[in-house]
């Protein structure tokens, strides 16, 4: 008999794809990718907290050898200092609390209208380097690479002290309409006075306008639709009401009104400018990304090419740009701090320079400091990923 007319043994269906046993320690637990993915995760943990642990022990040694206490009863403290631009009412007898909390509405003052004004100016580059004109893109695609590529805080410099510094004294303002003045000292325009309950009223329309629009079915429809009626009513009856004090000459400066300081310009074009560069570029990809066939489409139905950039590109584009946007609007916040340069009065120039010179707490300020900061962060990213999640299309 040939050795090929030998039988062959028959093998179970399956038996020869069968791999051995791979021998992995730790039992039949461990063998698959999502258990070992959370032993993984556990021991990071575990690392990250023994980690923490040890560096909180590190410098309780440390104060203890220098006979530092730690804590934060220093925050009820008399501050003893003026901070020279406020929107908050502030006093030299508040206590160090306060004066954080009258430094953080400086800062996200200023954040809130660089996030506009960038917004703002990177839709309009966008548009421009898009646009068919040549020098309109030409000149977009010029101040972009030039604000890009020089460093923020040289620029946040130039518009401090080459543009704000070189304008006239207060006796030779600008005049801009009536009760309009910029000068050296700053920008000067009619305050108005609200009463309490008109800013009660307005408070209560903005909470229930960012309700509908963030809530979900059936209140949103509520929201949406007396949230904005509420504020525009309130707008009216706060102009009607409101009396306007106009800033006048009085001597060698000007007395009543609203004063925006110098400090607050500089870092808040500054911000705005160089952010919007980066915006510019974020939105026009999205715009690019956007299929060539509804351009046609809307343009085919009759609209003009504005009106299918504003109703038909810019609300698809708006699903890609959000996320990027995000990471842009964080940097200005962070980026706010840029201000202690030119001693805007932010939360790093009053509450991270002098309160911690004054009080000594280096390790309970920078704590504060890195709390406030990561709690604002944490919410403005939170507020924007509910954004987006309500613009996503249903099923993905």
């Amino acid at each position: 008999m040939s050795p090929l007319d030998q039988p062959t043994a028959t093998l179970p269906a399956g038996a020869a794809m069968r791999p051995a046993p791979a021998g992995r320690p730790g039992g039949p637990w461990l063998r698959t990718r999502r258990a070992r993915a959370t032993l993984w995760q556990a021991l990071a943990v575990v690392a990250m907290i023994a980690l923490l642990l040890w560096l909180a022990g590190n410098a309780r040694e440390n104060m203890a050898a220098r006979n530092i206490s730690f804590g934060f009863d220093f925050l009820g403290n008399v501050a003893g200092f003026d901070i020279p631009f406020h929107i908050l009412p502030w006093s030299n007898t508040d206590t160090y609390a306060y004066a954080l909390l009258v430094c953080l509405v400086n800062t996200l003052l200023c954040a809130a209208m660089s996030i506009v004004l960038a917004s703002a100016l990177g839709l309009l580059i966008a548009l421009m380097r898009l646009s068919g004109n040549p020098l309109a893109a030409a000149t977009a695609r010029a101040v972009m690479e030039i604000v890009r590529n020089t460093p923020q805080l040289v620029q946040i410099f130039f518009i401090y002290i080459a543009v704000l510094q070189a304008l006239p004294p207060p006796r030779a303002s600008l005049a801009f309409g009536a009760g309009v003045f910029l000068n050296v000292r700053g920008l000067l325009l009619p305050a108005p006075t609200i009463d309490g309950r008109m800013a009660l009223l307005g408070g209560l329309a903005l909470f229930l306008a960012i309700a509908g629009w963030f809530g979900r079915q059936p209140g949103r429809i509520t929201g949406v639709i007396l949230g904005p009626v509420l504020i525009v009513a309130w707008a009216v009856a706060a102009g009607l009401s409101a009396t306007w004090e106009l800033p006048a000459l009085k001597g060698f400066n000007f007395v009543g009104g609203l004063r925006i300081p110098p400090e607050l310009l500089a870092l808040w074009l500054g911000l705005s400018i160089y952010t919007a560069a980066f915006i510019s570029e974020i939105i026009r990809a999205a715009i690019l990304a956007i299929q060539h066939g509804q351009t046609e489409a809307s343009l085919s139905l009759g609209l003009s090419r504005g009106q299918t950039m504003y109703l038909v590109v810019l609300p698809q584009a708006l699903r890609i740009l959000i996320p990027p946007l995000t990471s842009q609007y964080l940097n200005i916040i962070k980026s706010t701090t840029l201000g202690a340069a030119i001693a805007y009065p932010d939360i790093l120039q009053i509450f991270g320079r002098t309160v911690l010179n004054q009080s000594g707490r280096a390790l309970e300020v920078m704590v504060l400091l890195l709390g406030v900061f990561l709690s604002v962060n944490l919410l403005t990213s939170a507020l924007m990923n509910r954004w987006n999640r309500k613009l996503m299309l249903q099923g993905r």
